[in-house]
């Protein structure tokens, strides 16, 4: 069984690619469960796949130079994006799949963060939309 070591993952939000300011992505994919239990007399709860819910978390190193993480991210706070996310730089594939999620919402954003000597961080919360996944 293969393993995956990230160390060259591709993320792009709102169309710009912030991967170099990016140290950490998660994106959590999973459908509610909607108990649809019945007098069925079988003793056990029955479940069917409900609303999709999505979220991406990313930790971005602050960077207030024009194209990077600040110019990116401050304008999108309380709107929708695009997000893309990829395993690896290398073409999409089914060891390496593209993930886009469109219309993730962001509600809020830290533009400044952090104590004395340490690295100025930001982490992003987008949630919602749908997501497709591409393996070619």
């Amino acid at each position: 069984m293969a393993v995956q070591v990230l160390k060259d993952c591709t993320i792009s939000i709102g169309g710009v690619d912030l991967e170099s300011k990016a140290n950490s992505v998660t994106l959590n994919y999973e459908v509610e469960s909607i108990d649809v239990t019945s007098f069925d007399g079988s003793g056990a709860r029955k479940f069917s796949g409900g609303l999709i819910n999505l979220s991406v978390e990313v930790a971005l190193m602050q960077d207030f130079a024009a194209s990077q993480t600040e110019a990116t991210i401050y304008p999108l706070v309380g709107t929708t994006t695009t997000v893309i996310i990829k395993p690896t730089s290398g073409a999409v594939s089914a060891t390496n799949p593209s993930y886009t999620i469109s219309d993730a919402y962001l509600a809020s954003h830290t533009p400044v963060a952090g104590g004395v000597g340490e690295l100025s961080m930001t982490t992003l919360s987008l949630t919602g939309g749908t997501i497709a996944k591409a393996t070619s």
